[in-house]
């Protein structure tokens, strides 16, 4: 479904890195301490490590930390301190660049998939960011890789449907804290050789002006008899890594179809957009995503450079390719675009302001 709300003025961008720097040479040291002698698709797994196409990645923990049998309890731990942490980094980052303070906020729109907080996220890191007691606060879980797009899409929604109202979008996740060295299977060796942890923030306002961009539309599509394609399985010691094999095929032969509709709806066609900035699941689906969408080979750039220094973070990674693609000059529309468990494809349509 295409949805043309009141435009929304997209004023801010920030990202936020986890602390601790694990590269990708020292994450095929401890997965071979993990997996080697204990899960029997090891040998035939290991290069998944050299054709990540990632040089380094951001983590919540330092590494010795995920070598050790962690529970439900240390986990939360680990993502109620760390994700607050990136909220709050992200979340200062973009009210700076927008000249606004954390009490002229009046929606915190919060992302997150990967742990669980109640209060949420946005509720811990008030004090901090000096929100005011009257602030809307709206928590989303359970988006996945797709989340960066969908919350970019639901805070525009909100920011339009107010005008004036200034809407902040913080999306964190720490897909690190899944790691279990009593999990092994395919998933889990893709897992540790795919995932690091981050944060991304936006600032939004419908009236008023300002920006680096609009947002024209949004739309998504979710595949029918898809829910074991990707996503979370809930287990005694952590949250368990659902991820199938077949998403590039998937993405690469039945895509198509589904982003060209999403545009028909909005009066245009694939040939109206100048860029696609698309969430960066793995190179494989970098590769489908081209091909899909009949890209030349090798122009998801940013996609690529962001992968390869930071790893897929889930939901914020979408936000970091779109950082660097308007650092390098966003060209006049461009369509955010992003992959997550449903199965669903979410996408905003972008037009550039002088």
């Amino acid at each position: 479904m295409t949805i043309a709300s009141p435009p929304a003025d997209l004023l801010a961008l920030s990202t936020a890195q986890a602390p601790h720097v694990l590269w990708q040479a020292e994450a095929l040291r401890v997965a071979e301490r993990m997996f080697e002698g204990r899960f029997s698709g090891w040998e035939r797994m290991r290069p998944v490590f050299d054709s990540a196409g990632i040089d380094q990645r951001q983590t919540a923990m330092p590494i010795d930390w995920y070598l050790e049998p962690r529970g439900w309890t240390e986990r939360t731990a680990a993502y109620l301190e760390v994700g607050t942490d990136l909220f709050v980094a992200a979340a200062q980052g973009a009210l700076a660049e927008a000249g606004l303070s954390g009490g002229e906020v009046d929606v915190i729109v919060t992302v997150s998939s990967t742990g669980i907080a109640t209060p949420s996220l946005e509720a811990r890191a008030s004090g901090r960011l000096g929100f005011r007691p009257d602030a809307a606060r709206v928590p989303v879980f359970g988006l996945g890789c797709a989340g960066g797009a969908t919350g970019l899409a639901l805070a525009a929604r909100l920011a339009g449907a107010t005008p004036g109202a200034v809407v902040l979008l913080v999306v964190v996740e720490l897909c690190t804290l899944s790691f279990r060295s009593d999990d092994l299977g395919k998933a889990d060796v893709v897992a540790t050789a795919l995932f690091g942890d981050g944060a991304a923030a936006c600032v939004l306002r419908s009236g008023g002006g300002g920006g680096f961009a609009r947002i024209e539309a949004s739309a998504e599509h979710t595949w029918p008899d898809t829910l074991d394609v990707m996503g979370w399985r809930v287990d005694p010691t952590g949250l368990g890594v659902i991820f199938d094999r077949a998403i590039p095929p998937f993405a690469r032969n039945r895509l198509r179809p589904e982003v060209e509709a999403m545009l028909a709806g909005q009066g245009r066609t694939l040939g109206d957009v100048d860029r696609f900035i698309c969430h960066p699941g793995g190179m494989k689906v970098i590769d489908a995503l081209e091909s899909s969408l009949t890209l030349e080979v090798g122009s998801l750039d940013h996609e690529r450079a962001v992968l390869r220094d930071h790893g897929n973070m889930s939901a914020p990674t979408v936000l970091h390719v779109l950082d660097r693609a308007r650092r390098a000059g966003l060209p006049p529309r461009s369509v955010v675009l992003a992959l997550g468990p449903g199965f669903t494809c979410s996408t905003v349509t972008l037009e550039t302001l002088a």
